[in-house]
């Protein structure tokens, strides 16, 4: 036979499960818990649907990719619908860091530059933004007046629910100002990111993984243009297998200062110091490639 149990000891253990959940939560429930369920005439369709790195590729197939490039560790979706206009869907990415968020944002940083989160922007019905290590995509089926308003209420909203800011990457501040383009800046980390928006080969010469810190950006300056490279190694002796093997397979015709002019009249050149490993993909004359060179490893920071 059954003993009962006393109605106190019932309470308790019933109060004790219901906390688990609370408990075992995570930012990204967290967040959940605290959206809006209505956002002016668009109100939440169905359930909140969550993926992982692996079941990503159910929903997003051909993004999904660039998603885990940037180590994803999940994805919340939720939908918004109204008789009035289109379909608005928010998808909330939590990364492994605020570094990796970043780098999500600098991926596809075009169009409009809004005043959400750590920076975001708008175009065609698309509006995306990072704060702290989440990045944040919404994007309405159709753009009208109403879905862009509605868009930017529920970015802000949001934001406010991510309480603090995340850190940039520090590789950031080896980044010379004079002449930089902010919006060409791509931080990553492995070769099929770097290739998507700088081709260098299909091999991994450069020995890029989820180890290694990389920034992409443009310069322009009176004397001329260029695009850099930088990256950052666990260690010294992985910097200089990768400077070993860019030149090699890249730059072959390098000089001992490891600068050499390529066949479209620009200069191209690489430099180890440690574990960085400064490339300038191209310039517009050997003073700029060089001075670059200097200003990105030339001192300690």
């Amino acid at each position: 036979m059954f003993k009962k149990i006393p109605a106190l000891l019932l309470i308790a253990l019933w109060m004790g499960f219901s906390m688990i959940p609370m408990s075992d939560a995570g930012p990204l429930e967290e967040l959940q818990h605290a959206l809006p369920e209505k956002v002016m005439n668009w109100t939440k369709a169905e359930e909140d649907q969550f993926y992982d790195s692996q079941t990503i590729f159910d929903y997003i197939d051909g993004a999904g990719e660039v998603y885990r490039a940037y180590n994803m560790q999940r994805c919340l979706s939720r939908r918004y619908v109204t008789d009035q206009g289109p379909a608005i869907i928010l998808d909330i990415f939590e990364m492994a860091s605020s570094y990796d968020a970043f780098g999500v944002f600098t991926h596809d940083p075009d169009g409009e530059e809004l005043p959400v989160g750590q920076g975001a922007v708008y175009r065609s019905g698309w509006l995306g933004f990072w704060k702290d290590r989440f990045f944040i995509s919404l994007y309405a089926d159709e753009e009208t007046d109403a879905a862009i308003q509605a868009l930017r209420e529920l970015a802000g909203k949001v934001a406010s629910l991510i309480k603090k800011e995340g850190p940039k990457p520090q590789i950031l501040s080896r980044l010379p100002k004079k002449g930089l383009q902010a919006g060409s800046i791509r931080y990553f980390h492995d070769h099929p990111v770097l290739n998507r928006h700088y081709f260098v080969s299909t091999e991994n010469i450069l020995h890029l993984g989820r180890q290694t810190e990389a920034l992409l950006a443009a310069y322009k300056r009176k004397e001329g243009a260029a695009q850099i490279l930088l990256v950052k190694y666990p260690d010294g002796d992985k910097a200089k297998e990768a400077h070993s093997d860019f030149l090699k397979h890249y730059l072959p015709d390098a000089d001992p200062s490891g600068m050499a002019k390529l066949e479209n009249n620009k200069w191209c050149g690489a430099s180890v110091k440690g574990p960085l490993l400064a490339v300038v993909l191209e310039a517009d004359s050997r003073e700029i490639a060089t001075d670059l060179l200097g200003g990105l490893i030339g001192k300690d920071k």
